[in-house]
């Protein structure tokens, strides 16, 4: 039986079925053809720290504990007969256009290029993934980053985008909206933007890089950042002259010492602006992944060995 429970906002819902939780965006779901989540990590069989729906392939994850999750995961949303389009993240600003051939077989192209790349082949390497074809889920996976779901309700296409610092700096969210435009002519007034739950600036500390980076590629950027000049002193005096040098995931953490917090969600709904979205269109889900590890996984809290929660968006057959 279903059960729906109001989060903090009524943008958003919680949805339960199976022993599997994942949320819904409320303008996403008055559209009758969309299918889409933004997956929790209750329910599921993994174990140790990515205990619960572990759908990614981190480090320590079981290869059948993963695939049985994502198949819990896929059924219980009704997606079993659609195709899964995914891509292997590197926190770039790289956008494919999943489709399906005449035969049915998924492939990806990368936005510009006129090449297809069939799912045969490895993972492309990418970030970002559009779609105007019904039967095809398109997928992202986070654990701390941040998942941006797309829809243009009158050309019916949709996108899933994975924005990290690194694709957030590099303009990921605003090259998303702008291919589809280019592809399928979508109107970006006529767009909606969910942005699904990820680490928010109570807790994402960055070293002085990432401002620097930042005040390189964005006027005003410091709107983007909550600074303790206290702290932000003691931290510049306490950094290695090659902080850059580091050996922490790309994109999730700081390489020195940290001297603000960096607000990814502000820095999205700047590019959703400035790429033509209303205001009033784009929704942000009121949680921390690093606050609440209860219902998110979080790379930052729980370090690389956590789990990974997807976010799927879809246009139904």
């Amino acid at each position: 039986m279903w059960y729906v429970v109001n989060l903090i906002r009524k943008d958003y819902k919680l949805v339960a079925r199976g022993g599997v939780e994942w949320i819904k965006c409320s303008a996403f779901s008055r559209i009758p053809w969309i299918l889409h989540a933004f997956s929790l990590r209750g329910g599921g069989v993994s174990r140790t720290l990515a205990s619960g729906l572990n759908l990614g392939f981190t480090p320590q994850a079981k290869r059948a504990e993963v695939e049985e999750n994502r198949r819990r995961f896929f059924s219980q949303l009704g997606a079993e007969h659609f195709a899964i389009a995914s891509l292997r993240q590197t926190h770039s600003s790289t956008v494919y256009l999943a489709g399906l051939d005449a035969s049915g077989n998924l492939g990806y192209q990368l936005a510009g290029s006129s090449v297809p790349r069939e799912i045969t082949a490895p993972l492309p390497e990418g970030d970002a993934l559009l779609t105007d074809q019904p039967g095809i889920i398109l997928s992202v996976r986070t654990a701390d980053c941040l998942p941006v779901l797309l829809v243009d309700r009158h050309r019916k296409a949709v996108a899933a985008v994975h924005a990290g610092w690194r694709g957030a700096l590099a303009r990921i969210v605003e090259k998303a909206v702008g291919e589809m435009r280019r592809l399928f002519g979508s109107q970006p007034e006529d767009m909606l933007a969910a942005l699904g739950p990820s680490i928010r600036v109570c807790c994402y500390e960055v070293g002085q890089e990432v401002p620097d980076a930042f005040g390189g590629r964005f006027a005003n950027s410091e709107k983007f950042f909550r600074r303790d000049p206290a702290a932000s002193s003691h931290a510049r005096a306490a950094a290695a002259p090659l902080s850059s040098l580091s050996l922490r995931t790309p994109g999730h953490a700081p390489a020195a010492a940290p001297v603000a917090r960096l607000d990814l969600v502000a820095v999205a709904e700047e590019q959703l602006v400035c790429a033509g979205l209303r205001t009033a269109n784009i929704q942000p889900l009121p949680f921390c992944t690093a606050c609440r590890t209860d219902l998110f996984f979080s790379h930052r809290k729980e370090g690389n060995l956590t789990g990974r929660m997807m976010a799927v968006i879809g246009i139904r057959p």
